[in-house]
């Protein structure tokens, strides 16, 4: 597919290369989440082996099945239940923080930059669910799935590139980060509106005068996590027995928080309380929902189940082919319509691999498939097998995609992050500064005359070792 055609009115990069301060909210963001993502691989496949080995596939049945909690809070759940209610909770609350921030201070406060990853990620969102749609429609499976091929999971994607070794440059390693937050948004959205099926509204209005208990504190400036952790539960637990899915509870908080900063502050309370409480999601929250969700049965008959199957198989074809078609399709759209032009270091394959790494979904897939099939746990286990395979798939091709680009990727990275000057800004960052120009003018001076007094050095020498063969030549024997 062709590139935009380019015209008179001053065009826009598509891609382009990002400011320095966010590019470097963004290596620290994707460094954090590629840790979690290696946790969270990790943790998969001890699932799947605890689930699949047979001397010990019976335990991994009770120890998530194993029931905790106060019952008189309605709060007598599963181990299972609470990973899936309660530690998926704290990841919607970074998600919702990482969501402000974009909002207020990143790419997405700009109606015009945040066009493409919101088209980009609707698109990828409504093409899988199309394609489930239409695998069940000519099979007459269960349309229930159809909201599970549509989530990406960034950690995932990236512990994927932090296992192959790919550097991706700085654009499109945005461009997939602010795309799986609008992603997760809107999952978020399609969780409460689709999966809500009875409400307890003296709940409901229990765990929004929390909310706004919570929303009044931070405006007031009152601190100490002695009084928004207890707060944070009574809320989650309201948010729970409402109905409601409690992790939407997390996301709502999320969204309150801070995160401009103001004068003389280093970093923003959003920013601040994100850096705090990302590890506990990415190393801690994540891993475990996994380790109790992963674990199903990979017989060869549950293989074989889910190419057979309509509503497996529209899980897989969302996640491979929906997820790739609808980014790429969405992002070629969006340029074509704003006269952006794709920036010149990269190529549209580049934005076809990124929208198949984007076909990775596990965490928030997991999640709705749990959800759209309650009533049914073999087909629930399918399901999640089928999420299993998919993100393999995905995960194979955007691997092959990549590492052909992988050398043109290196350059580029190391072009983003040269700095001859060693001022601790990259040079690419300064091109348009003279006292930059004057510093690289005094460094290559230095150099020069480095080395010419090693050329005169050298040729000194050169000298004196003829010399010394010319009389050693005139002796007589």
């Amino acid at each position: 597919m062709a590139a935009p055609t380019p015209t008179d009115h001053k065009s826009r990069k598509l891609l382009g290369r990002l400011s320095l301060p966010e590019s470097r909210y963004i290596a620290d963001a994707l460094r954090a989440e590629t840790v979690g993502g290696v946790l969270l691989l990790v943790a998969a496949i001890a699932a799947l082996l605890w689930a699949n080995i047979p001397a010990i596939s019976d335990s991994y049945a009770s120890v998530r099945s194993f029931h905790i909690g106060p019952a008189s809070l309605g709060l007598d759940l599963s181990l299972q239940h609470w990973a899936a209610d309660g530690l998926l909770a704290i990841f919607f609350f970074v998600a919702g923080i990482e969501l402000k921030r974009e909002l207020v201070a990143g790419d997405l406060r700009d109606p015009k930059a945040a066009a493409l990853p919101v088209i980009a990620a609707l698109c990828g969102m409504a093409v899988p669910a199309l394609v489930y749609a239409l695998v069940n429609l000519t099979g007459n499976g269960s349309m229930d799935g159809w909201a599970v091929p549509t989530a990406t999971d960034i950690a995932f994607a990236l512990a994927v590139l932090a296992v192959i070794g790919t550097s991706l440059p700085s654009a499109l390693r945005a461009f997939l980060l602010t795309l799986a937050v609008v992603d997760d948004l809107f999952a978020i959205l399609i969780i409460a509106v689709f999966f809500t099926s009875e409400i307890d509204f003296l709940a409901l209005g229990g765990a929004l005068v929390g909310l706004a208990l919570f929303w009044f504190l931070l405006r007031r400036g009152v601190r100490g996590w002695y009084l928004y952790v207890p707060l944070a539960l009574v809320i989650w637990g309201l948010m729970y027995n409402s109905g409601v899915h409690a992790t939407i509870a997390g996301v709502a908080m999320g969204l309150m928080l801070r995160c401009t900063r103001r004068e003389g502050e280093p970093t923003s309370p959003g920013e601040h309380i994100e850096h705090l409480v990302r590890p506990v999601s990415a190393g801690l929250a994540v891993p475990l929902f996994a380790l109790f969700s992963a674990g199903v049965s990979l017989s060869d008959e549950a293989i074989a189940q889910v190419f057979t199957r309509p509503e497996t198989l529209g899980v897989v074809l969302g996640l491979v082919v929906g997820k790739a078609a609808g980014i790429f399709g969405g992002t070629w759209l969006a340029a074509r319509f704003t006269r952006a032009e794709l920036n010149e270091d990269l190529a549209w394959p580049d934005v076809l691999a990124v929208a198949t790494l984007a076909g990775i979904g596990f965490t928030v897939s997991l999640l709705i498939g749990e959800l759209a099939f309650a009533g049914d746990a073999t087909l629930t286990d399918e399901i999640k097998a089928a999420v299993l395979i998919g993100s393999l798939i995905a995960a194979v091709i955007a691997c092959v995609l990549l590492k052909i680009r992988n050398r043109r990727y290196r350059l580029l990275t190391e072009a983003e992050e040269r700095d001859e000057d060693h001022d601790g800004i990259p040079d690419i960052y300064e091109e348009d500064k003279p006292e930059y120009h004057l510093r690289m003018a005094k460094i290559y001076e230095d150099r020069a005359a480095e080395h010419r007094r090693k050329a005169e050095k050298a040729a000194a020498a050169a000298l004196q070792s003829a010399a010394g063969s010319t009389t050693e030549a005139d002796r007589p024997a």
